[in-house]
Formats: structure tokens, sequence, C-alpha cells
């Protein structure tokens, strides 16, 4: 049963004034999926978000903000800039407009206290956020069906993992651009068959042919994406790429209402030299295939990056949280795609059954073929 909305003008969050009230009854307005704008919980009244007709997306200047940052430090420049709650089991912070939407960590499933609200210092603005696409019936139907799918988790797992605790959440992202120059160096193989030996002992063999090859190119890396989020298992997040970031609209705090938005932990500075890695992958692969030939040799890479710019985005996702056995477990939904990834705790006593089932097999395959 919804609980009726407080009185028109009542002071919410420790004296903290409301953020986006409704017109009609005073309630708390949320971001709503279906209709992509906010809309009141209790009546049912809707207000378009509104951006400014010259709002746009811009990459920022890499090297300016980190002057600016430094600028910050130096000065003791740590301004209000923004409420945060903190888990006090998992040490998340989180930033939230308007009232909270649940009384449990959406990140590990813990209670989370209101009087931990506190002030956050600066941080970087939000250029961009990604709004979400999907609402909350249809991911708990792909929640559904993908731990129905994990064949080896516990029975309590499954049972609980149809039903429990979905919010709808938005992560920190960096994304990065930047024109690369590149000068490699290494050789190229090209193979050959010839015939060695006599008689019985004649046969074909593979040879390969190496010339020495070089080159320099040019390629620019386009919103390289990096989670700027620390506790979670990269390995998850990332495999909820792609994301239609093409859909993302300037960054409005009205997308934000009724939902939690994780801040980032992985610093700027830090997170450039992660998007480095996968740009220094895609460099190298390039170079093999610009050495060509049936095998590459890559002795020498050096690359420089240029103009490189930065764009801070929040995308959403719809995170079941789930504890077992003391222990927390995270299922991700890519709230624009529909993908799933996520961790799940594993049934030994379902796992030493299939390995016995599976020994009783081969032992049964080779007595019926000894018969």
């Amino acid at each position: 049963m919804t609980d009726p909305p407080p009185p028109p003008g009542q002071k919410i969050n420790e004296g903290k004034g409301r953020i986006f009230p409704c017109e009609e009854c005073g309630a708390d307005l949320e971001f709503h999926i279906g209709v992509q704008q906010l809309k009141c919980p209790y009546c049912g009244a809707e207000k378009e978000i509104q951006l400014d007709e010259d709002s746009q997306i811009e990459e920022q200047d890499f090297d300016a903000m980190l002057a600016e940052i430094r600028e910050r430090k130096q000065n003791s420049q740590v301004e209000d800039e923004h409420q945060e709650v903190r888990c006090d089991s998992c040490g998340s912070d989180v930033i939230f407009v308007g009232t909270l939407t649940s009384t449990e960590c959406p990140y590990c499933a813990s209670p989370i206290q209101r009087e931990n609200i506190h002030r956050g210092g600066f941080r970087v603005p939000v250029d961009a956020v990604l709004p979400l696409k999907i609402d909350q019936p249809e991911a708990e139907a792909k929640i559904a069906a993908w731990v129905k799918s994990r064949w080896f988790a516990p029975t309590k797992f499954k049972r609980r993992g149809t039903r429990g605790e979905i919010n709808g959440v938005y992560l920190p992202f960096w994304t990065f651009d930047s024109l690369t120059f590149t000068i490699y160096d290494g050789e190229r193989g090209e193979n050959y068959t010839t015939t060695v030996g006599t008689g019985d002992s004649k046969r074909t063999v593979t040879k390969t042919r190496w010339y020495s090859a070089s080159g320099r190119f040019q390629r620019f890396f386009d919103d390289v994406l990096i989670n700027a989020t620390r506790k979670f298992s990269e390995t998850h997040i990332d495999d909820l790429s792609p994301w239609p970031l093409h859909t993302c609209i300037p960054f409005t705090p009205e997308v934000l209402a009724g939902h939690f938005a994780r801040t980032y932990d992985i610093e700027l500075e830090d997170a450039f030299p992660v998007a480095k890695k996968l740009i220094d992958t895609a460099i190298y692969h390039d170079c093999e295939q610009r050495i060509g030939g049936d095998k590459q040799r890559v002795h020498s890479v050096k690359s420089r990056y240029d103009a490189v710019t930065f764009k801070h985005l929040l995308l959403p996702i719809y995170l079941l949280a789930y504890r077992y056995h003391d222990k927390s477990y995270r299922v991700f939904v890519n709230a624009a795609t529909g993908t799933v990834q996520g961790e799940r705790p594993y049934s030994w006593v379902k796992i030493t059954l299939a390995a016995l089932g599976g020994l009783a097999a081969v032992l049964a395959f080779f007595a019926m073929a000894s018969s």
C-alpha cells in the first residue's frame, strides 16, 4: 500500500527543502520511465523536464580540469555542493535528490540510516545522464530469468532472487576522447611450404620468412568508457556494455528524482590511465593489422595522446542486492538495454552431485565399451 503524501511544504531530510514538489498535492515528483518525465506517485500529475534550448553535451578539457582540481586542493576550496548519504556497511556515498526511496542500501542490501545524510565537497560536474529506459517489472522479469538459468546456485538464492529488493540506480562513468599518433616497428611473417626428407620420411612443412615492417598512423578514439566506482566487480559492470550513449541528455537533477545516484570514487586523474590501457590495446592490434602477413612480431609501439577530453556521465542500472550467509551478492541490469550480469553464490552440494553424476556416466561408458 502506498503511503500518503506528506503535507504540502513539509520539510524533509534534516531540514532540507523539497526539491521537485507536485504542484497539485505537494508530494515529491519522481522520474517516470514510461512517460520520460516527472510524475507524482500519488495524484498522477505530470511535469515535463525542462531543458534549456541551447543546452548540449560538451566535451570537457582534461588538462584544464586537472589544473582546476589541483588549484582547489591547494587553496582548500571545498564547497558544499550536494547531499550524500553514507552506508555504514559498504561505505558507499550516494547522491540523492529529494526523499530517499529505500531504507536499504541498493549496493549491499544493508539498512541505510537517514541520520547519515551529510554534505559532499567539490565534485567534477556531471555532463550528461542516460535516463532509465526499461521499467522495474521488466527488469524483475529479466533478473528472474537470469537467476533461473544459474544451474549451480543455491535454491534459497533462486527463490529470493525473483522477489528481492530491486532498485533503479545511476552509476558514474568517465568517457575519454583522444587523437593518437603512433610509431611502430616490427616484422611481417609470410608463410611458405617446402618439402623435406626423403623416402618414407618425406613430408611438407610450413616455414616463415620475416621482413622488417614499420610505420606511423593517427587514430581518433571517441567515448572510451571507464567505470568510476571501485566497490563493484569491474567485470560485471563492463559486461553491461554497450550503452546507447547517443541517447544521453544534458544533465538535469530531475532525471534522478526518486532514484539513487552513486558518486565516483575513481578520480578523473586516475581514470585516464585506465582508458589508456584500453587505447593501447586497440593501437597494438592496429599495428598488427598494418604489419600484415601471416604472422606479426611487434618490437616497439610509441604513442602520443593529443586533444584529450572527457565527460562525466551517469548511466542507469537496476540492482538486486542480496545477502547470503553474511556475504553480499549483486545482480545488475543495464536499464537502457536489458542486459543482465551479476554475482551469485554456488551450491557445493549441487556441484558435488553433478560431479558424481558425471563420474558415474564416464564409468558406465567404459563399462559398456569394455563389454
